[in-house]
């Protein structure tokens, strides 16, 4: 079997728009654009005509998206940088059980340094319930977290719902939009976020580029102190080739039509598997709700990167973990309530823009041979 890539919630590969836009930044301009001479003038107009193409997709102000080196960056800064702030008012971030480790991580170091955290339950879909959300505030809540959509399951939180709860207690909300930007509608306003998180790798961007969204008035200590860049929010000189990339990458985002053809294509991928291995595989996450691009199955009784092994050439993930020659449940899987036969048979196959129907075909073939026995 030719190569053949499914693992585009891991990462995308970089969209040759974006790859054209950085290469006629490479030579020029080369000039600081926080410097005030003619050299920084290009570099500058730049800079901020990317800031506006993320904040056009976004529904925001340009003057409320900071760049940053990626997800993890913007996660921590809005959580560190929330908490810091704001610890004179109360020491309670709220966040829920399936949540990536950029935002788990962070918040288990906020705990030792006096951080009261309380992560929430989640539902056999992975989703959690916004009036737990509003059961958990207390007058020291000063911040609430979830993910807008799960990167192994794809499924999307209810953020409006939870915005409300958080509106209505005074409380601030993160939510991070790493892999939902791109794929589903992510307008700030209808969302009701104050801070939201990009990650440009995920968005047919370059590596190590990302976004913060920070709603105006929303108080926030910056992460990396020096100098007064991206309006004193994050010091450091910026990258315009990146920061041009990402630009671009959410202005091609803004078209979501590509993601019609997407979904049709995982919907059959899905429906063949059913027919082929009946009662022995599963759909991890919502049926419905979920990202048009992911599917994450269990074949049960088997162990996903056995399966994966068998499917030479394919790349995928199965979100378990190997530690000692012993295969771990997935925590996503294990916080919905997956019992570890089915769950160890997990596999994440996640589609993007370049996902051909000939691809989706070769590895239905391939399976329907793993199921029937054939080498």
């Amino acid at each position: 079997m030719t190569d053949i890539y499914l693992d585009y919630n891991a990462s995308t590969p970089l969209d040759s728009r974006v790859a054209a836009t950085m290469r006629a930044l490479l030579d020029n301009p080369f000039g600081n654009p926080s410097s005030g001479h003619w050299a920084s003038v290009s570099a500058k107009t730049i800079l901020e005509r990317a800031r506006g193409q993320i904040a056009a997709l976004l529904g925001a102000d340009p003057t409320e998206i900071v760049f940053t080196s990626g997800g993890s960056e913007a996660n921590n800064m809005a959580l560190k940088g929330t908490f810091f702030a704001l610890r004179d008012k109360g020491d309670h971030i709220i966040t829920q059980a399936t949540e990536h480790p950029a935002v788990l991580k962070p918040l288990q170091f906020l705990e030792r340094l006096g951080a009261n955290v309380t992560v929430l339950p989640v539902d056999g879909n992975g989703l959690v319930d916004p009036d737990a959300v509003r059961q958990a505030i207390t007058r020291r809540t000063i911040l609430i977290s979830v993910m807008h959509a799960n990167n192994e399951t794809g499924a999307i939180q209810p953020i409006e719902a939870i915005s409300r709860v958080a509106r209505d207690h005074g409380v601030r909300f993160h939510t991070d939009a790493a892999q939902s930007v791109g794929k589903i509608i992510t307008r700030v306003n209808d969302l009701g976020v104050d801070l939201l998180t990009i990650a440009g790798h995920k968005l047919y961007a370059p590596k190590a580029i990302g976004a913060l969204y920070v709603r105006q008035g929303t108080p926030i200590e910056p992460l990396i102190h020096g100098a007064g860049h991206e309006n004193g929010r994050r010091a450091g000189t910026e990258s315009i080739v990146l920061a041009a990339a990402l630009g671009e990458a959410a202005e091609l985002a803004g078209d979501l039509e590509p993601l019609n053809r997407v979904r049709a294509l995982r919907d059959r991928f899905w429906q063949q598997l059913k027919t082929i291995f009946g009662n022995s595989i599963a759909l991890n996450g919502p049926e419905n709700g979920r990202l048009p691009n992911t599917l994450n199955v269990a074949f049960v009784g088997r162990v996903g990167s056995d399966v994966l092994s068998e499917l030479q050439g394919v790349a995928a993930s199965t979100g378990s973990a190997c530690h000692a020659g012993r295969v771990e449940l997935s925590p996503v899987l294990a916080a919905m309530g997956v019992s570890e036969r089915v769950g160890m048979g997990a596999i994440r196959f996640s589609l993007g823009r370049g996902t051909t129907d000939e691809e989706i075909d070769a590895v239905i073939t391939r399976l329907a041979e793993i199921r029937s026995g054939t080498p």
